[in-house]
């Protein structure tokens, strides 16, 4: 780890704690792998809103095995793309009491191997539910991590595995978290806080204002 990654890091843990966060309410990891499910492309507070309810109705995973295709379309319609997300959930939630007996399995192999769980997916429940190191890539985590220079790639695996190679494992998780806050907060798509940004004097971004 170089001397600026080793800077980065501090400064973060100072703004943001070292506490891992979870931003996608849950009781039980199989309601926190559907509400992941549900996350791709729509924001966390949107899916906590319908997952509030959603838990409610589908209180076990063998109802939502068992759950109506189009009831199950209606109940998480706001979270967009909801055609493959019901079909997805009703498949994953299937597989896991038919082959994994509820419970919610712990490698990458076999989370990919469920409807709907991809590796970003995949590494959110290992960091959380298992505290597996892992890096999570979303668009918050790819966009900064390419303007601190920690990568210049765009597809999210070998964005992960640039992450891999500059971040220490015990900041796996926890950079994930932060940053996602970083980037909801400070480090925008759109007209970054630069000014603001405690990061600014170490940034090495060709967007830096």
């Amino acid at each position: 780890m170089t001397k600026r990654t080793k800077e980065i890091l501090n400064r973060l843990d100072k703004a943001y704690g070292t506490e891992p966060i979870c931003y996608l309410n849950h009781e039980t990891p199989w309601q926190l792998l559907i509400a992941v499910i549900l996350s791709a492309q729509c924001t966390d507070a949107r899916v906590n809103i319908v997952t509030k309810d959603l838990f409610r109705k589908y209180d076990t995973l063998e109802k939502f095995a068992n759950a109506d295709l189009a009831k199950l379309e209606q109940d998480i319609h706001s979270t967009g793309f909801y055609h493959n997300k019901a079909k997805n959930i009703i498949a994953c939630a299937k597989k896991l009491v038919e082959e994994y007996n509820g419970e919610v399995p712990e490698t990458l192999e076999e989370l990919t191997g469920l409807a709907g769980v991809g590796r970003k997916t995949a590494n959110v429940i290992r960091g959380n539910i298992y505290n597996d190191p892992s890096i999570v890539v979303d668009t918050h985590v790819k966009r900064i991590s390419k303007r601190l220079g920690f990568t210049k790639e765009d597809d999210p695996v070998k964005v992960e595995f640039d992450l891999m190679k500059a971040l220490p494992k015990d900041h796996w998780i926890l950079y994930n978290m932060q940053i996602i806050t970083f980037g909801r907060n400070i480090c925008f798509a759109r007209g970054p806080k630069c000014p603001e940004c405690f990061l600014q004097d170490i940034c090495t971004s060709g967007d830096k204002k």
